[in-house]
């Protein structure tokens, strides 16, 4: 009679073919609501993965990532990995202005954690997890950190006249790195300086391939995705990436383990180059 009596529970609890249909019409017309206003956008960048649209945002300037569905993946998988992507950059980004908000105050509290700098990051507006759509903050009137090196060689400046921005793309990343954030994806494509561009104030953005750990294997992975990134990019800049190391070592508080990582890292790459 018990066992009946479970049996007869456990049926109650598994939800009815009609709230089956009426959630996936609410995921459906969620969807529907959501392309309608991102038809009304500007579309600014179509990548494998994601589009990104700008436009305003309950009267802000804002961007827009609509990570769409792939054609060539199951359904389930598809959504499954959206939706994580969009969590996982949704946290990045929340765990960097946390970790800006942190300096700030400890800059007002007292010398003992000054100079611990932030990490600056686009607000997040709204998350829309029905169609893996993230609203956030645009950074007006930006360059990528890409733009404004090739910007720098292309009139005739010397690589050393970037050592000061090497600096402090090391802060910023040491930073990163102390919170136990690995970007993914590092390149200078994916850094902005917002104006006035003379102060070199570092804004980090796409974190859709970040995750939280603390292994130095992990760092030293992030850090050599951007020297093959940064090298192959802006050619004849070595001293430039060495500028960033050093800023990076003097600035983190891990980062001994995580350089000697780096240099195993790279071993690896020539051995892999070299096999073929």
């Amino acid at each position: 009679m018990a066992a009946a009596g479970a049996v007869a529970a456990a049926k109650s609890e598994e939800p009815a073919p009609e709230a089956d249909a009426l959630a996936a019409d609410a995921l459906a017309a969620a969807r529907e609501r959501c392309s309608r206003f991102l038809s009304c956008l500007e579309l600014v960048k179509q990548g494998a993965e994601a589009r990104v649209f700008r436009g305003r945002f309950q009267g802000r300037a804002a961007m827009v990532k609509h990570r769409f569905p792939k054609g060539y993946r199951h359904p389930a998988l598809e959504a499954r990995l959206g939706r994580r992507r969009t969590v996982q950059e949704a946290r990045a980004l929340l765990r960097c202005r946390r970790a800006g908000e942190t300096a700030r105050l400890g800059a007002v509290e007292g010398p003992r954690l000054r100079g611990l700098g932030g990490i600056s990051a686009p607000v997040v507006f709204f998350v829309d997890y029905a169609s893996n759509c993230l609203f956030m903050e645009e950074i007006e009137g930006s360059v990528t950190v890409r733009d404004y090196i090739q910007s720098a060689i292309e009139t005739g400046k010397t690589p050393e006249s970037l050592l000061g921005l090497a600096k402090t793309v090391g802060q910023v990343l040491a930073r990163m790195h102390d919170e136990d954030l690995i970007h993914g994806d590092l390149t200078t494509s994916n850094m902005l300086l917002k104006p006035p561009l003379e102060q070199l104030n570092i804004v980090l953005i796409d974190f859709g391939l970040s995750f939280i750990s603390a292994l130095p294997e992990d760092k030293g992975v992030d850090l050599y995705v951007l020297e093959k990134a940064f090298l192959s990019t802006h050619p004849n800049t070595e001293s430039v990436f060495e500028a960033f190391l050093k800023s990076y070592s003097a600035s983190s508080k891990k980062a001994k383990p995580v350089l000697r990582k780096l240099d195993e890292v790279r071993l690896r790459g020539r051995k892999r180059s070299m096999v073929g």
